[in-house]
């Protein structure tokens, strides 16, 4: 049974998932519409959805990342999660090979599931995070951003303790480093671009090489 379990969400990446054509990008207004008619979503039934479809495989049993390359959803805002879910199952997300079986598992799901595990792993968050270092080099570009460059600073948005701020906009303090480090290198280079009105692409398009690892080293930090 145990190797059952792990070969399972190994075989759904065998599968094709439903072919759809893509989605239209997200406007403020049709993205804030989707999140109001959200489901409620229930924690309980939540981890239900977690454990029928093997979630923690890659994002551990409470959605705690057991890889450097999966992000943590443990505390994560609901409404980024279920955003995502719609993402992959729209084709708006599908940046790499990485994201196959999500969009295979969000082509399964339905929107009630998707806001119940959504409710779980939000509801999953005990684990306490180190304060971000304000010593660490990328404070100023997050806190403050780059007014010459016109970067908004990373905090407007995702709070100044990267906790995430409001609706869709995720919680970073604790990420895997490699997993941020990647993401915003997606955004940066155009082959991630589902977020509304290109907001973090318009952000990373102006950053270095280093600057990404720096931010990545910042929030990922836990000393």
């Amino acid at each position: 049974m145990r190797l059952f379990k792990h070969l399972i969400p190994i075989a759904l990446l065998g599968l094709v998932a439903t072919v759809q054509a893509d989605a239209p990008a997200w406007s403020a207004a049709s993205l804030e519409k989707t999140l109001q008619a959200m489901p409620a979503g229930d924690a309980m039934r939540g981890q239900r959805v977690h454990e029928q479809y093997f979630c923690a495989s890659c994002h551990g049993t409470h959605g705690e990342s057991v890889s450097r390359n999966w992000p943590n959803l443990a505390a994560q805002r609901a409404p980024y999660v279920y955003k995502m879910m719609l993402d992959y199952r729209d084709g708006r997300r599908h940046e790499d090979e990485r994201a196959e079986i999500m969009v295979v598992l969000a082509n399964m799901l339905s929107e009630q599931e998707m806001a119940d595990v959504a409710a779980f792993y939000a509801e999953s968050g005990e684990q306490e995070r180190a304060p971000l270092r304000r010593d660490h080099p990328a404070d100023a570009l997050v806190r403050k951003g780059d007014p010459k460059r016109l970067l908004t600073a990373c905090a407007s948005c995702h709070g100044v303790d990267g906790q995430g701020g409001r609706n869709e906009t995720p919680a970073l303090a604790g990420q895997p480093r490699e997993y941020l480090h990647r993401t915003m290198l997606l955004f940066r280079d155009g082959r991630r671009d589902n977020d509304a009105h290109a907001g973090m692409a318009q952000f990373a398009w102006d950053l270095s090489d280093a600057e990404i690892a720096a931010v990545a080293d910042y929030y990922s930090a836990t000393e």
